[in-house]
Order: structure tokens, then C-alpha cells, then sequence
């Protein structure tokens, strides 16, 4: 690919950054589509951010993935913020448009789409939800709106209580919530038709761990890790090996960043492009 003048720049922003696979995906998407774009990783500290956003105007760049620990605190250096990221209080994708920036969140719109293209049917669904963090924040949004029931829990349950009644508002529905304690993880799964972990847990470097005990997982389960790094994380492996229905990290991340790149370029992402990148890079590492 050739680098010029005329080359729009985008890029990621967070803290670590060093093992996003964005800027494969979206580096191989635009030469896919011969447009003239590039997209960087830029590790920024949470007492830079302000400086990073004002970076974006002053360098003309494009647009920008945001990701730990900047999805809220991004949100006040923007000048106009989509209605569902205003919502959950989250932002991961930003737009610069003649100067102005606006704040967008795909994570959610990634995750469903990620659920749903692998058959996953979240209507009359109950889903089980680990983590109220940024992505599971947008998460929780957008599969309340196409489920039955949500429950959400988190180590700290204060956090989960403060997500529901953010969800609660935006999708008029009822959220249970409670801790990562196995008795809690136990009495929400029992009936629950999809889990979906949004923790942390099972990425370096806690590669053996997961928080759901493996006599808890069955059959006709589906469960999804948001975790891309590992490919297979304890989680899957134990679904797996459960027979339970499986959809990996990587679709989300692929369907999130197709959102952005939609966004930034207007152009249809070539989604299987995107995959074949991120599941080659994967595989090497």
C-alpha cells in the first residue's frame, strides 16, 4: 500500500494497545478495498486523553477505535455522541467529520451480529451476562433489546446494579444482577439460554483461568467469550468439550470493527476479508 499525501489516517487508542488486532483487520480491509487509508495503534495514558482527542482535530485524523480504560472518560472531549453511546456512557468508535467529533459504540451492534450470524436466536432468550465493564456496558444494551431476560453479574456487584438501571431505562426491562460467586454464576445458569463473558478472565496472563465452573456448562448452551486472545480461552474449551454451542471472541471483534469501518469510510466492510486477517494473525501467535 502505497503512503501519500492524500492518505486518511485512523487508528486505535488505548492503554495497553501493543496486542490489538485491529490494525491487521482494518489495514487489510482498506488494501482489500484499494482505498487510501492506514490505521495505527497509539498507546495513550488515561492523563493524556484529553490531549489525544484534541490530536485528532489538530492532525485531521479520521477516525479513531477506542478501547481500556478510555471508553467513558473519551466522552467529554466530543462534540456530539450517538444516542445508544450517551445510553451506556461508553464510546469505542470516534468520527471526525469537517472538525467535529462524534462518539459511536459497535460493541454492542458486534456482538449481536456476531450471536446472530452464527445462529444464535436471542428472541424469547434468557441471557447470562459476566462483567459490566465498557464493552459489556454496550453489550447489555443491545441484547436486552432483542432478548426475553438478562441477568448481569460482576465482582462488584454495585457496578452490575448501576448497568441494569442504565439498561433498565433505555430497554423497559426488568435485569437481575449479583456477584462472579459460583452460587450466583450456578442459579443464573440454570435456566439461562446464552452466557456471554465480558471479563477479563482467560487473557493473559490468565490463560488457565475462567470464572464458570465446567459442571455448569451443557449442551444446549451457547456461549460466547468476548476474549480473542487466546483464540481458545479455558471457557471455550470447557463449552466446547461440554458440547455446548460456541461463537468465538474474534466474530465480535470482527463485527465491531466492521461497524467503525463503515462509519469512517462509508463503504461496506468485506467482513471475510477481516476474519481470514484476524484469524491468520491468530493462529501465529
Amino acid at each position: 500500500m502505497a503512503i501519500s499525501g492524500k492518505t486518511r489516517v485512523c487508528g486505535v487508542i488505548g492503554d495497553p494497545i501493543e496486542h490489538s488486532l485491529s490494525p491487521i483487520m482494518h489495514n487489510t480491509a482498506f488494501q482489500s478495498l484499494n482505498l487510501d487509508f492506514i490505521y495505527l495503534a497509539f498507546k495513550v495514558k488515561s492523563s493524556s486523553i484529553g490531549d489525544a482527542i484534541n490530536g485528532i482535530r489538530a492532525l485531521n485524523i479520521r477516525g479513531l477505535n477506542v478501547t481500556m480504560p478510555h471508553k467513558k472518560n473519551v466522552m467529554r472531549h466530543l462534540d456530539r455522541i450517538d444516542l445508544s453511546a450517551q445510553l451506556i456512557d461508553s464510546v469505542n468508535t470516534i468520527l471526525n467529520k469537517e472538525n467535529l467529533l462524534f462518539g459511536f459504540n459497535t460493541d454492542g451492534v458486534g456482538a449481536v451480529k456476531a450471536l446472530k450470524e452464527n445462529g444464535v436466536e436471542l428472541k424469547g432468550r434468557k441471557i447470562l451476562l459476566l462483567g459490566a465493564g465498557g464493552a459489556a456496558r454496550a453489550i447489555a444494551y443491545a441484547v436486552a433489546k432483542e432478548s426475553d431476560e438478562l441477568a448481569i453479574l460482576n465482582r462488584t456487584v454495585k457496578d452490575a446494579q448501576t448497568l441494569s438501571k442504565l439498561v433498565e431505562k433505555a430497554a423497559n426491562k426488568r435485569i437481575s444482577t449479583g456477584s462472579l460467586s459460583h452460587t450466583d454464576i450456578e442459579s443464573n445458569l440454570r435456566d439461562s439460554d446464552i452466557l456471554i463473558n465480558a471479563t477479563t478472565i482467560g487473557m493473559k496472563p490468565r490463560y488457565d483461568e475462567t470464572v464458570v465452573p465446567t459442571k455448569l456448562l451443557r449442551q444446549n448452551l451457547s456461549v460466547m467469550d468476548i476474549i480473542y486472545n487466546p483464540l481458545e480461552t479455558k471457557l471455550v474449551k470447557d463449552a466446547k468439550a461440554a458440547g455446548a454451542k460456541v461463537v468465538s471472541g474474534v466474530e465480535m471483534l470482527i463485527y465491531q470493527g466492521a461497524a467503525s469501518f463503515e462509519i469512517w469510510t462509508g463503504k461496506q466492510a468485506p467482513v471475510e476479508v477481516m476474519r481470514k486477517a484476524a484469524l491468520t494473525y491468530l493462529k501465529k501467535v
